[in-house]
């Protein structure tokens, strides 16, 4: 079931946020970002992607499904506010949201991309970037300087390629799981809200 988090004093923005591959929305790193972001103002939906959901392992066969669980979690946001709406996801998560943005141009406001897996491990060859050019909205990729799945210069040097604004902030000693991101809320806000000005 989503999971939504409604703030005592809204600012009329909404964030939506999902998962990893081998996670769920009730993953530390997103419910603690998600009540940061609930006591800053901004409504917040945690929610299961589509292969979470049926228990089974992410595949490029359900990938598109997933794609449509983004788009079905920003529509529902849209239901309780009015303002700006963030997509976001942590991985696999993030990827499927970005892809989705890029698919859907105006699915959303600005996104906000948790280590996005540039490459699988050891893999630089494999780049996951082919529709970069298509994505037109801003994006913020918040990412550690010790991810196995791109370093910080090839992520740096691969959003050139998105014509929307973009910004990368670093999380120095940060593995793929950014638990050291987990208290950097009022910083990401703060990018994100620079960003979408």
């Amino acid at each position: 079931m989503p999971m939504l988090h409604r703030p005592d004093h809204p600012n009329g923005s909404a964030i939506v946020l999902t998962h990893g591959a081998g996670s769920s929305s009730d993953a530390p790193l997103l419910v603690r970002l998600a009540a940061d972001f609930c006591e800053a103002g901004y409504f917040v939906l945690r929610y299961d992607l589509p292969f979470r959901i049926a228990g089974k392992a992410p595949s490029p066969a359900q990938a598109v499904h997933d794609r449509e669980g983004v788009r079905e979690a920003v529509a529902e946001a849209r239901k309780f506010t009015k303002g700006r709406i963030i997509a976001g996801g942590h991985s696999y998560g993030g990827r499927q949201t970005a892809m989705a943005a890029a698919e859907t141009h105006g699915l959303a406001d600005g996104l906000l991309l948790l280590s996005y897996p540039l490459h699988p491990p050891g893999n630089p060859e494999k780049m996951r970037t082919d529709y970069f050019p298509n994505l037109e909205t801003p994006a913020l990729f918040v990412h550690g300087s010790r991810d196995p799945f791109g370093t910080l210069a090839d992520l740096t040097a691969a959003v050139k390629a998105i014509p929307a604004r973009t910004e990368v902030l670093p999380i120095e000693g940060a593995a793929h799981d950014l638990k050291k991101a987990i208290n950097r809320a009022a910083d990401i806000l703060a990018r994100l809200e620079s960003l979408l000005q």
